[in-house]
């Protein structure tokens, strides 16, 4: 992955276009990942295979719930879409941009946002939602003729400013940005043309960045994101689901009446996107980087966000989505449950940690599995998840910089598992969390409540090791050893590959102690001739 600051990541981009041949590949693929999983399915519900009847129930529900989104993602790649043509948006359309400023937002930042949206190509008016009641984001506003509009103390964090934005204009067309990002000029010429069609309620497009080249978390932030840009959303799309993101997305101004406004919560956007396809409107996904912003620098930053994210898709889940999938076509509804259940992963993840442990020190087993013929059956469907994997790879946004094995961003979402099981915690508990928004710079620092965790694994999984090896050592006869060999290195093999991922997360948590703080946007010009070029 090139992931260096230069000019390159400033050029419009976009997804290869999808053919037929892409087409009967996936299916071939997806075909052959099927039956591969059909035939794990015949083994693993094998009768004598059970140990603990309570245990495999368990195991099954979350080790055949992870192989099912598998699948899913399989199936969405079966409809891979890119939008035929790209229509020239309307002479005279009313267009307005939201951006937001809320409090802690370096101003230094703004500087870079404002010029670009000076150069967007199509007319518009650009609108300051700000809450900072500081009158240095007043003059900046005024500096490149934005409506500034003072929106402190408003409930409802970034949409309750939203909201009170649409009351005070009147504008057809709403493009939504956040405020690190910065856009290119033709942004709008790629989102207004579809709205030609009087049923889209939104345009959405990919999100780029150019600050992945600062660590390693935000290097692994940046990769969790470019497959669900690409063909992720092409998928979606190609089943009339593309989902509405927190920026860079445009909204037909009727379609945001239709549902009250803009949602609330810390899933605002999902929650959005939700409400406006149970409302019978359609959406456009345009596979084209036409801005690019800020990922978190730091690894609590980031887990923050994580939180944040996951407490908020949690809230949608429980709370939203029973009133609203009756009013949703079966994949809509196929799409948003799999996107509100995403953040169990970190339950899952809490459980097959505990299996090994509890193998360790009482000898309990969920099932009687022969761990070779495990790796043997499963090992096909890995393979054929690694072949579509990369395959659909050929329809990132911008292959040049997104391609690759996506490795940190692996180790960065199995290190937020306790984020994840903390944010269903206090979802059961009905708990809240505020808002508060992504630090843009690198935030220094090793030990936080994130990290911690991790490194208790890592003591607990030594201690188990070394409990492991003196018990089978000195304790355990030698008639023994060779009948339960199988079964200890295959927990073994379990919680080496926990305890690897968990080092991963503890060195990126430990990158923030040396990073030095640097504005990234600060390397970014912009030209009077509308060019971006890094200095």
């Amino acid at each position: 992955m090139n992931t260096r600051l230069r000019n390159n990541l400033w050029k419009f981009k976009g997804a290869k276009k999808v053919t037929k041949f892409d087409h009967f590949v996936l299916l071939v693929l997806t075909l052959a990942g099927i039956l591969s999983v059909i035939n794990l399915g015949e083994w693993w519900f094998r009768e004598y295979h059970i140990a603990n009847l309570f245990l495999f129930v368990l195991l099954s529900m979350f080790f055949w719930y992870g192989i099912i989104r598998i699948v899913l993602i399989w199936i969405n790649y079966l409809r891979l879409k890119n939008p035929p043509v790209v229509p020239e948006p309307e002479e005279g359309l009313s267009v307005a941009v939201f951006t937001t400023s809320a409090p802690g937002e370096p101003i230094s930042m703004f500087e870079n946002t404002f010029k670009a949206l000076q150069n967007l190509n199509y007319p518009h008016t650009t609108y300051l939602l700000d809450s900072t009641e500081d009158p240095a984001f007043k003059e900046l506003a005024e500096k490149y003729d934005i409506v500034w509009l003072d929106l402190a103390n408003l409930p409802g964090a970034k949409a309750g400013k939203v909201n009170e934005a649409l009351r005070r204009t009147k504008e057809e067309f709403i493009l939504i940005l956040d405020p690190d990002h910065i856009v290119f000029p033709n942004f709008l010429d790629q989102t207004l043309g579809f709205f030609k069609n009087s049923n889209i309620g939104f345009v959405q497009v990919s999100q780029g960045y150019y600050n992945m080249y600062r660590s390693f978390t935000a290097k692994g932030a940046a990769e969790q994101t470019y497959t669900f840009y690409g063909p992720t959303q092409m998928g979606l799309y190609g089943y009339g689901g593309a989902v509405a993101i927190g920026a860079n997305c445009t909204f037909r101004r009727k379609a945001l009446e239709s549902i009250g406004g803009h949602a609330q919560g810390l899933a605002e956007d999902l929650q959005t996107s939700i409400r406006i396809h149970s409302k019978g409107w359609e959406s456009v996904y345009n596979p084209v980087i036409v801005s690019r912003g800020l990922v978190p620098e730091d690894f609590a930053s980031f887990c923050k966000q994580q939180l944040k994210w996951a407490r908020g898709v949690f809230e949608l889940l429980f709370d939203e989505m029973p009133y609203v999938l009756k009013d949703l076509s079966f994949w809509q509804k196929v799409s948003y449950l799999s996107i509100g259940t995403y953040y169990l992963f970190g339950t899952i993840t809490a459980f097959f940690i505990v299996v090994p442990l509890l193998y360790f020190f009482t000898k309990i087993i969920p099932g009687k599995m022969d761990f070779t013929e495990f790796i043997s059956r499963g090992g096909i469907i890995m393979m054929i998840a690694i072949l579509i994997y990369m395959y659909a790879q050929k329809f990132l946004c911008d292959r040049k910089t997104e391609r690759g094995f996506h490795w940190r961003g692996m180790i960065l979402k199995y290190s937020c598992w306790p984020v994840f099981f903390y944010a269903f915690i206090l979802t059961l508990q009905k708990k809240s969390i505020p808002y508060i928004p992504t630090s843009k710079t690198a935030v220094k620092g090793f030990m936080n409540p994130f990290v911690k965790p991790l490194i208790i694994y890592c003591f607990i999984f030594l201690f188990a090791l070394i409990g492991v090896y003196l018990e089978r050592r000195y304790f355990t006869p030698e008639s023994e050893l060779l009948f339960t060999a199988q079964k200890t290195w295959g927990m073994i093999g379990f919680s080496f590959l926990a305890f690897i991922q968990s080092i991963g997360g503890i060195l990126a948590a430990y990158e923030a102690v040396h990073l030095k703080a640097e504005d990234a946007w600060s390397r970014i010009k912009i030209r009077e001739n509308k060019k971006i070029e890094v200095e």
